[in-house]
């Protein structure tokens, strides 16, 4: 089975490319998604996170407070590296796990720190969705509850457009409508059926 990795800088588009290849029938396995089911209250990995970063990470119910802790680790390298320390184990593990359970052409592994992390041992083939970097950010602060100040300061820990460039094996330019967006997937459906059955 081919393992295409997806990835893109924030607001460039990532969520909705993965939404098309999910309805064409194509499996998408989402570290973001694992990284949200690890730290449900209960969970080993949120005492972890509550432990090195105390108390006040976790709301009044026992959630784990996201602005506050993207707040933290995005002011702060270290924090950030204990962070995934925690946290980037567990996803490989469940990540590996739900490949192996697969029996499909291809599959879609969606992470946006694939190429800083160094994941590239992880996929065959690596996907980069890319967005003109004024673009990404009237993106990001028309959907997320940051200001310019926290979408730039999350651009800065990603790596360049150019380097994540340099990575790919496919491109898909999002800068114009969700439908040229949804052709470009469909192009690269077919593509990756092909390769995969080989």
């Amino acid at each position: 089975m081919l393992v295409v990795g997806l990835t893109g800088g924030i607001g460039s588009g990532k969520s909705t490319a993965c939404r098309f290849f999910t309805e064409l029938g194509t499996p998408v396995i989402d570290a973001d998604v694992i990284a949200h089911q690890l730290v449900e209250p209960g969970s080993n990995s949120l005492a972890q996170i509550s432990a090195g970063f105390g108390p006040e990470i976790l709301t009044n119910t026992g959630e784990l407070d996201r602005n506050r802790l993207r707040q933290l680790i995005f002011s702060n390298r270290d924090k950030r590296l204990h962070l995934e320390s925690i946290l980037h184990p567990q996803i490989r593990a469940e990540i590996q796990k739900q490949i192996a359970a697969l029996n499909t052409p291809y599959c879609i592994l969606a992470i946006p720190l694939l190429i800083e992390k160094n994941w590239n041992s992880e996929v065959d083939r690596i996907l980069v969705i890319d967005s003109p970097l004024e673009l990404q950010r009237q993106r990001a602060l028309a959907r997320d509850n940051s200001n310019e100040k926290e979408i730039d300061t999350i651009i800065a820990t990603q790596t360049s457009r150019e380097t994540r460039l340099s990575f790919a094996d496919d491109v898909i330019i999002n800068e114009s409508d969700i439908d040229t967006l949804n052709r470009q997937v469909k192009m690269l459906h077919e593509e990756y059926l092909k390769l995969g059955s080989h």
